[in-house]
This record gives structure tokens, sequence and C-alpha cells, in this order.
């Protein structure tokens, strides 16, 4: 079993990335799924141009993510999930990629 990340980077206009945002402080579904490890939301600082964030999900293995992704896709095929581009949505682009978790290192444990 070889530990992954995904990466969702989402692209915002301008000024709107704290709408965004608080869609991501309460936990989701994502985090009752078997294999889920830890989800970290970053904000870019310094962009003239548009508000990023990534949004990074690490599982135990890439099959626990293929199994999320798949209910995920499923939930929006059947229209439980949709979030269709309009006026009001201030989301200009988003890529999921992944990464092989290939090292890590923890902090070191100090003795007392």
């Amino acid at each position: 079993m070889k530990m992954m990340t995904a990466v969702n980077t989402i692209r915002i206009e301008k000024g709107q990335v704290d709408d965004i945002l608080v869609r991501f402080k309460t936990a989701k579904s994502v985090h009752t799924f078997e294999g889920f490890i830890l989800m970290e939301v970053l904000k870019k600082e310094n962009s003239s141009e548009y508000d990023e964030l990534k949004i990074c999900t690490t599982w135990e293995d890439r099959t626990f993510f293929d199994k999320w992704l798949e209910s995920r896709e499923s939930q929006k095929a059947h229209g439980k999930k949709s979030e269709q581009k309009s006026e009001e949505n201030p989301i200009i682009s988003s890529e999921l990629t992944t990464f092989e978790v290939a090292i890590q290192h923890k902090p070191a444990k100090q003795e007392v």
C-alpha cells in the first residue's frame, strides 16, 4: 500500500475566496470514507490576478481515493450534487492532480 494525496486546485475570482473557503470549514462525507487520513485547505498568498485554494486529501492507498471519487461521481451523475456555472459562482476553474507520497517526515520525538 502506498499513501497518496489528491490536490484540487480551485481558482476563484479575486476577493471571493472567503465565500468558497467557508464551504470547507465543516467536515463533509469525505471524512467518513475508509482510508481517509487528512484534509488540508491551503489558501494561496500574494496572488494578484485571482484567488486560489488547494484542497488536499491524503489517503492510505490509491484504491480508497478511487472508491471515494467513484462515489462522488455517482452522486453528481444522479443530480444529488449539482453546482452549475452561473454568474453568481465565483469559481474560475478547478483541476485535480494526484501524488504518491514518496517520503514523509514527522517531528522527532523529544525525550523528557
